[in-house]
């Protein structure tokens, strides 16, 4: 079975029931090319979500009936940019639950690379860290406003986990050491879909 206009997500061990029994089937990963390069669904095409350019991509696509497929490491990047293409009128698109972390943690074959980036996830909780921790140390050795850090860290974290978007994650995933020339590796071993 296809995927279906009213089918939203899917479970990793089914669409790779699907794509093992041949079904045509467009995978779309959106993570950073560090993530990618360490680990990813055999078949899925790199394009990280901040340089996702969904007319664009619906334009490449044209009339192809395809589901896409779209995951990240969890599940949140895939779903805003489920959003940015369903608004650019991509029909099909459905979210892998819990992205490629649940892929593997399902023991489903990934492409292995290297990658000398630290996972996206592992920078945001190492800034995060750092920045509480010097504001706390600052507040009480050098003025109290620096309270003010980690309070607003706090919130950030907050408003994070209540809507599922993380600023600091969007910025990390722009720096430079997150667009190596990883994301060319995509281009040269990853076909555009997967049959």
């Amino acid at each position: 079975m296809n995927a279906t206009p009213a089918e939203t997500s899917i479970h990793p061990r089914e669409l790779q029931r699907r794509l093992a029994a041949g079904q045509p089937a467009q995978l779309l990963d959106v993570r950073t090319p560090g993530e990618y390069a360490a680990a990813h669904v055999p078949g899925a095409k790199l394009i990280p979500l901040d340089e996702l350019d969904a007319t664009d991509f619906c334009r490449q696509r044209g009339g192809d009936g395809k589901p896409v497929y779209v995951l990240c490491q969890s599940g949140g990047r895939a779903r805003r940019a489920i959003e940015k293409l369903t608004r650019a009128g991509v029909t099909g698109c459905v979210l892998v639950e819990g992205g490629t972390q649940a892929w593997i943690d399902a023991g489903l074959p990934v492409n292995r690379g290297e990658s000398r980036v630290l996972p996206l996830m592992r920078q945001v909780q190492i800034t995060v860290g750092f920045l509480s921790a010097a504001g706390a140390v600052l507040a009480l050795l050098v003025n109290p406003r620096f309270a003010l850090i980690p309070l607003i860290i706090g919130c950030g974290l907050l408003f994070a986990g209540l809507t599922g978007f993380c600023g600091l994650a969007v910025l990390l995933a722009k720096m430079p050491w997150n667009k190596s020339s990883a994301g060319n590796l995509a281009a040269a071993c990853c076909p555009t879909d997967s049959k």
